[in-house]
């Protein structure tokens, strides 16, 4: 048994040749799948504009999530919170940890989750660019749901939500030094996007260092997000994870692509130069293999980055494929 909580974040991929429907059925049944195995938590992502993956809003699935399991936390992988009103996502995210109590988490991150075209769309105000004001952004959010706007705040009366007593919990998401920063700052538990950016051990040991005790989190607490696949063998597994190598490669160039079939994908791969490394684009992790193989790289990442929780984010082009990774990681830790 691991020392140290497994978790599933989902990006809701869509296949080439079934519909965003389809894949949000998925993620639905995805979540019931990762209860019955003993999952600690189900997040799902927030991405705009893309055909490869379906969730533009975390928060109209976290509701039917927590409606179809019982156990499992559910929430947000994460809110873009430039995108928002911190009032609105404070008032949202109040109703659904006032729906489904002790089970709502409410993780926020800065980045757009999409391109620059979309994110202007996305504006309400389109006469320019929107601020680059997340910090205040943040400092709000947290004066709602923890009430502690000031008494002559104008503000100050909108901190009584329409889910109170329950509120959801609430993280940083991250990828670069400035998130850990602000986690550290506001004690608040940080999750960190290996997935994006796998040279995050040092600024989750700085959070760690620098953390100061808040309201609602007395010490750091960590969570790093892996890519894992898992099947039955090393090579089968990587045969399925063409699929997404094959998406991913692609949407370097910027073709926007649905996650293509395995043979298509190997078929594309078996035809592309073997590019040389850049030397400051560090290459991304990924945890492919058999339970064995899979297993060792969750639990390196895990001491990398003196993580407390590892969530595992899994694209694969058939639904069966990705449901098994998940069945194949649980055996691999004893859990359940």
């Amino acid at each position: 048994m691991a020392d140290f909580k497994l978790s599933v974040l989902d990006q809701a991929p869509i296949s080439e040749g079934s519909t965003p429907a389809q894949a949000l059925r998925n993620s639905i049944d995805l979540a019931q799948l990762a209860e019955k195995l003993g999952y600690h938590r189900y997040w799902v992502a927030e991405h705009h504009g893309t055909p490869a993956l379906a969730c533009a809003s975390p928060e109209a699935l976290i509701g039917p999530i927590a409606s179809t399991t019982s156990r499992i936390r559910v929430g947000s992988g994460g809110v873009m919170l430039p995108h928002y009103s911190p009032l609105k996502v404070a008032e949202t995210f109040s109703m659904l940890a006032a729906i489904a109590p002790g089970r709502i988490d409410l993780g926020v991150g800065r980045a757009a989750g999409t391109d620059p075209t979309t994110t202007f769309a996305l504006q309400r105000d389109r006469r320019q660019a929107g601020p680059d004001d997340f910090p205040a952004q943040l400092y709000e959010l947290m004066a709602y749901l923890e009430d502690t706007m000031p008494a002559d705040h104008p503000f100050a009366r909108l901190t009584a939500l329409p889910g109170r007593p329950e509120v959801p919990e609430l993280w940083l998401l991250g990828s670069s030094p400035q998130s850990g920063i602000w986690a550290a700052e506001l004690g608040l538990p940080y999750a960190f996007a290996d997935f994006i950016n796998p040279a995050g051990a040092e600024i989750a040991s700085r959070y760690r260092a620098e953390f100061e005790p808040s309201l609602t989190l007395k010490s750091p607490r960590t969570t790093v997000a892996v890519w894992a696949l898992c099947a039955e063998t090393d090579e089968e597994a990587r045969r399925i994870a063409a699929s997404s190598k094959m998406m991913f490669t692609l949407f370097l160039r910027g073709q926007l692509i649905p996650i293509p079939p395995i043979d298509k994908a190997l078929r594309f791969l078996e035809n592309q130069p073997t590019a040389a490394p850049d030397p400051f684009r560090p290459q991304r992790r990924t945890i492919v293999g058999s339970p064995a193989t899979v297993r060792r790289g969750i639990e390196d990442a895990v001491a990398e980055y003196g993580a407390e929780e590892a969530m595992v984010v899994t694209i694969t082009y058939d639904h069966a494929d990705r449901r098994r990774s998940y069945e194949l990681i649980k055996e691999a830790f004893g859990m359940g």
